[in-house]
Formats: structure tokens, sequence, C-alpha cells
């Protein structure tokens, strides 16, 4: 059983500097005779890429950039692995050195014939076969898989991908073995805006509590004015707090919830003011103020400041629903199954249409309709309110249980229905187009018009001997033309719908969103946030030494979201921070010893971190080629900058261990004799200074290094600069770049 590969690494190995131009050219000749064929690293986007890991294995991929999302072949070779591990080929998202990648693509391949992803074991294995793959001589491999942008829970839009060795399932915790190199897909390229999402896609919406009120009673209903912009709340009592009477219409700071005005009294049966709660509220008033509907026949209005409502009370049933009517001084109502149009100031119908059944409506008067819903019959009747008479009916499926909401999209005109754990959604002539299913109860939704978006609230049914719930409510948030989700789900937790249904309130454009909680008592006012999107991306360099290079990204979110410019040294294997890096735009002087490095910028904010794709920065020599290694730059860890000859200095890196230097070679006299001093590594050529004891001369500056090429012996290359005359000395410019 072959178990989904593991983690990602990101990144091709350090691309080869250009060659250097030496004394004579017998040494070049000799020193190329040295390089194995295939061993460069092109940096050319459309060759195959290399990148080197932890214990000097070589992946190569044959193509990495502008693949087919739909799917595509790439050649995957491998040598220097070890062979008493098995290892694992796929692509996997890239969480970066150290992690394990999930999800990879094709998954578990259980049979050996995944064509996703590839495993290789060492000769012998008892998986051999037809499960796995024989290494080959040295730890080698030569594999084929088809990749694509998107499957199996992976999304290469989203996120980072790379084609990626691990060790396989029997040392899963292993991480000597991963190797790893980014691809893209056609429409991500490399510097394109966008950027890679490192924990939820670049741009996500997601909407954050930041203050809860609890001056409003039990919240019945919402209105946020659009010209006062105050926050209305019917409220009623809280079963709990008794001894208090909390009934009224509220007026609170939307900011910080407190109550500026709250109205308790209202007309009557008899006319005499009395005590009341606000059910629900129709819409808004000129300037300020709101009509609503008060128990159990009450139709009133009242505004801020007020100390009772003026209002009327109907004869009839019991109101179940109210809209704004097709004149200023009018309302629709409903009594049951009876609709009506209503002066406010008398009472008065004007007219009144009884329905086959039903409770409750929206009304669309930008397209002279009312969609009035019978859950109890499973019917959606259209009124028209010209003629004020059924012209259509449509059956509303699963309505057998419990009743939700009816609310109208004024974008679209497209009708809303919320029944049991669904919202069935209807085109403006009652077509249906969509049905949502949620894991909770659907009970209110509201629109913003001008951002395209729906927001809905669900209700957990409350009664937790029922496996189904959990007491936690959740309000999604969609895309009000496709439906897809325009933001993360939010949890609400306790809004559960015993003692009566969620209401929500959105301002204009979505920035903020107020939901109720009767069961607690509460309004929650939430806030959208948005994960960096990058706006402008930095792309590939290429420089003489000398020149000042300057990178630029930005990147947008809410909150603003902070940028740190990072480096990598080895080929995007490792990355680290430059030391004051900290602004949109990363100056510095380049260095022969920059040649290959990459950078990218990470925008952090508080709901996630989205990087730039990696930009390669080539270096060449300036006219003259007066410098060789020097410090890194920028911060930059210097590698290869070994010299040979001169005066016997040692051309480790500039951390110090060595790691990048190969071997070092160099004269402890100081006009360059034949000594040799090793370098840490003792397998690569560390590059440095070649010339005579004049200082004249070019440098290789630890090109050899980085490709991670199989050095002739020691002795060799020392007898064949000495034969050719040849006095070495290193000759190292130092240059700040204002980033140390």
């Amino acid at each position: 059983m072959t178990p989904t590969p593991g983690t990602p690494p990101t990144g091709p190995g350090r691309p080869r500097r250009p060659g250097r131009r030496l004394g004579a050219a017998a040494v070049a000749a000799l020193l190329l005779a040295a390089v194995p064929a295939g061993a460069a690293v092109s940096a050319d986007a459309a060759t195959p890429k290399s990148a080197t890991g932890p214990q000097g294995q070589k992946l190569t991929v044959s193509a990495t950039t502008g693949l087919d999302p739909a799917g595509a072949k790439i050649r995957v070779t491998g040598e220097g692995y070890g062979t008493t591990s098995g290892i694992y080929v796929a692509l996997c998202k890239d969480n970066g050195a150290n992690r394990v990648p999930s999800p990879c693509l094709g998954g578990a391949d259980m049979s050996g014939g995944s064509k996703n992803s590839q495993w290789i074991v060492p000769k012998g294995d008892p998986y051999e076969g037809e499960l796995a793959l024989p290494f080959g001589p040295g730890g080698t491999f030569d594999v084929e898989i088809e990749i694509r942008s998107e499957g199996d829970g992976l999304d290469c839009a989203d996120v980072p991908c790379s084609v990626v060795t691990r060790a396989d399932h029997r040392a899963s915790g292993d991480r000597t073995q991963d190797v790893r190199i980014p691809v893209t897909f056609a429409g991500r390229e490399p510097g394109e805006p966008g950027g890679e999402g490192v924990d939820v896609p670049a741009g996500t919406v997601s909407y954050k509590p930041v203050a809860v009120f609890t001056s409003a009673g039990k919240p019945l209903d919402l209105l946020l004015h659009p010209d006062s912009k105050k926050l209305y709340v019917g409220a009623d009592n809280i079963p709990d707090t008794a001894d208090t009477d909390e009934r009224g219409l509220y007026v609170l700071n939307p900011e910080d919830g407190k109550a500026e005005s709250r109205i308790t009294d209202a007309p009557g049966s008899t006319g005499a003011l009395r005590a009341s709660a606000a059910a629900r509220i129709s819409g808004p008033l000129p300037g300020d103020g709101v009509v609503y509907n008060y128990p159990l026949r009450g139709v009133g209005s009242a505004k801020a400041g007020d100390t009772a409502a003026t209002g009327v009370w109907l004869a009839g049933s019991t109101i179940t629903d109210i809209a704004p009517g097709t004149a200023p001084g009018t309302v629709l109502v409903a009594q049951g199954a009876k609709l009506s149009e209503i002066e406010r100031a008398t009472g008065t119908a004007t007219r009144s249409l009884t329905l086959p059944g039903g409770t409750q409506f929206a009304a669309d008067h930008a397209r002279g309709a009312v969609w009035f819903s019978d859950f109890a019959a499973g019917k959606l009747h259209r009124v028209d309110l010209a003629s004020f008479a059924v012209t259509a009916s449509v059956d509303l499926p699963g309505t057998d249980s419990i009743a939700g909401f009816t609310e109208v999209d004024p974008a679209s005109g497209a009708v809303w229905v919320g029944v049991n754990r669904s919202v069935l959604v209807f085109d403006a002539t009652g077509k249906p187009v969509k049905t949502l299913v949620g894991k909770d109860l659907a009970r209110d939704a509201a629109f913003d018009a001008a951002g395209g978006r729906a927001f809905v609230a669900w209700q957990d049914g409350g009664d937790l001997s029922d496996p189904a719930n959990d007491n936690n409510g959740t309000l999604t948030v969609y895309d009000s033309t496709d439906f897809t989700p325009a933001a993360k789900d939010l949890s609400l937790p306790g809004n559960q719908t015993q003692l009566g249904a969620a209401s929500l309130a959105v301002e204009p454009g979505g920035a903020t969103v107020f939901v109720t909680s009767p069961a607690e008592g509460k309004v929650t006012r939430l806030t959208r946030q948005v994960s960096p999107l990058v706006t402008q991306a930095p792309a590939d360099r290429s420089v003489r030494a000398g020149e000042e290079v300057a990178l630029t990204a930005r990147a947008e979110g809410t909150p603003e979201p902070s940028v740190r410019w990072q480096v990598s040294t080895d080929g995007s294997q490792t990355w680290r921070e430059l030391d004051g890096a900290t602004e949109p735009v990363l100056t510095f002087t380049a260095k022969s010893a920059q040649d290959g490095y990459r950078y990218r910028a990470e925008f952090r904010n508080d709901v996630g971190t989205t990087r730039t794709a990696p930009v390669t920065l080539t270096v060449t020599e300036a006219t003259g080629g007066d410098t060789g290694g020097g410090n890194g730059g920028s911060g930059d860890t210097t590698t290869g900058g070994a010299a040979i000859g001169g005066d016997g200095s040692t051309g480790g890196d500039s951390d110090g261990d060595g790691s990048d230097g190969g071997t070092s070679t160099g004269a402890s006299g100081s006009s360059g004799g034949s000594g040799f001093s090793a370098g840490s590594s003792g397998s690569t050529v560390g590059g440095g200074s070649v010339g005579g004891n004049t200082g004249a001369g070019t440098t290789s500056g630890g090109s050899l290094a980085a490709t991670g090429i199989t050095v002739i012996s020691v002795t060799l290359l020392a007898a064949a600069l000495l034969g050719g005359g040849l006095l070495i000395h290193r000759r190292a410019r130092r240059r700040t770049s204002g980033l140390a």
C-alpha cells in the first residue's frame, strides 16, 4: 500500500554562472573537461531545472513553467539518492523546508499503476516489482509522471506546488530525502499578480467578530439606516431576565453598540400607548427612523429620540410579515395567507388578496412583484403588484419541515428561500437556478448589491440530543451571480434557533455585517478581512556586478499587509529574511557572489501570508572583471568565494561554515604558491581568483561549486595550473549594499 507522497520542497538549484575568462586557454579546456555532460543547471525557464538535496542528491525536472493545467507529462530524474530507503516522486503542495506536503496529486497508490506519482526503492526491496521501481546505480532514477493543476484536494492556482522527492511511508518523518522544484501552470506564471498563498489562497475574504452588543434585549430584527447610519434593533424580553422589561425598538451606535435611544411604547388596540416589542422592521424612513411591526397587529414608526412610536392597530389576525408598500405612506402586510396594502396613517387596507396558503413574503418593487412562500404546501407564488393577482406558482421542494426566510436580491431580482438546511434560489421569473446546502438551518439572508454578495445566517437546531446539532451557527457569503463562496465560512458559537431566528444587516460595500443571536441576547459586529493579494510582482533580473538592483512588490489586503523580503542562496531550498528589508522596493548593489540568488517578497496580515513567486538574479562580470566573491550584500550569504593562490585566504561561505564553498584551493605565500587548503565539503571546486602575481586576471567566484559538479583531482588541477605558468592571486572589491 502506497500512502500519499510527502512534503514538497521548493525550488530549482542555483543556476550556473556564466563562464569567466581565464588567463590561458589550456586551463579553461582542462576545467571544462572535468565537467560531466548535463551537469550545468540552466536558468532558462523553458529548459530542465535541477535542485540539490540536503545530502547532495540531484533532482531534475524536464519542464517547470507554462504547463498545461489540464495535464502534462514531465520527466523526472535523480542521482545520489540513498540506496537504503525508498522515496516518492510526486507533485505536491509546497509547504516549505522541513514541512510535510499536503495534499499531493494522485493520493495513495495502492496498485502501483499511478501515473501521477512514482515509488522508487532499493534493489531487493520487498516492494520492488509491480508496486515500486528500483534505484539504478549510484542512487539514480528516471521516471515520467503526469501532473495537472488541480485534483485530489490540490489546486496549484491557489497554493505553491512543487515536484518533490521524499522518503516513503516507512520513514515518513525523514526529511533528508526532501528535494523540491517549483512548477507553475499556464495562467499562473512567476511574477503574475495574485501571489502564492501560504496558509490560505491569496485574496481570501473572511469575516472577523470585532464587537458584541448586549444592549438591546433579545434582538429579533435589524436594519442599518442608509442615511443616518444608525443601527435599529427590534427586540423582545430575554427569558432569563424576566424581572426587567427589555422590549422595544433600540437605536444603537453601530461602532460600539451603545443605545442612543429606545422606543418602548406604541398604540395598542384601543389607541392607548403600551409597552411593546418590535417584531419585524419593514424599512427605513427618509433621513432617519424606521417602520416596523409590533405584536400582535401593530404597524408603527419611530426615529432616534422619540419617546413613543406612532402607529395603528389592524383588524384581523396576527401580522406575520411586513414590507414597504407601493406608495410612501403604505406598507404591505401578511396576516397569514392574506396579503394587504395598508395606509399607515389610518390602518385602512387599500387592496387585499388571499392566497392558497403561506405566512411570509418578499417584495421586489423594481420588478413589480411580491414572492409569497407557502411552506406547508411547498409552493412559491408570484403576485403582480400592479394587478394584485397571482401570476405564477412554482414548487418549493423539501419544505415539509422548518420554514426559514424569503428574500429578494435587489440587484438581480433572484428569490432566495431558506428551507431546513438549504437555500433555494430562483431567478426573477421563478425558474430554479441553484440549491445551496448548509450544515445548519437557513434563517435569514441579506444582500450587498454593490459588491454582488449574498450573506446567509444559518442557525443550529439547538437540540443537543440530535447528532446533527452542535449549538453553533454559521455565516456564509456567496457571489450572488454564480453562487460560489465569496468568503470563508464563519462559525457563530451559541447561535441556535430555540429562542428565535437570527437576522442580518449588511453595510453597503460589505465591509461590516451585523448578525443577531436571540438565544444569547446579542448582536455581533463583524468586519471583513482580506489576505494579501499581490498587485505588483518582481521579475527576473540580469545585471553586471556593481550595478544597482531594484525589485518591487506590492500587495493589497485588509488589514494593510506588511512586507518582508527574503533570499535563497540554494535554489529555493531554504529561505531567510533580509535584515531591514521591509519596504515595497528592495534596492542593493549587485555582487558577483549573488549570481543565481533568488528573491521573493512575503506579505502578511491577520488573515494569512502571501508570497510573490521567486525571481532569479543573474550577475555577470563588470567590464574589466575586477571583482570576485566579496560579501553577499543585502544581507545575503556569500557562497563559493574560495581563493586559489594569492594571499592564502580560505574560500568558505560568509556564514563561516564553508558549506557553500566547496574545495578551497589557495597558497600560504603572499606571492601565490602552489599549496592547497581543503574547504568543508571537499567535493566541488570552490572557485576564486585566478591570475598572476601581478594581481591581473579574472575571478571564478565559486560558479563550479554552485553547480555541484564533480571535481577533478586537486593534484591534477595544481599541475595543470603550474604547468601553464600561472600564478594565482585573488582580488576582492568590498562593496556595501545598504542592507548589510
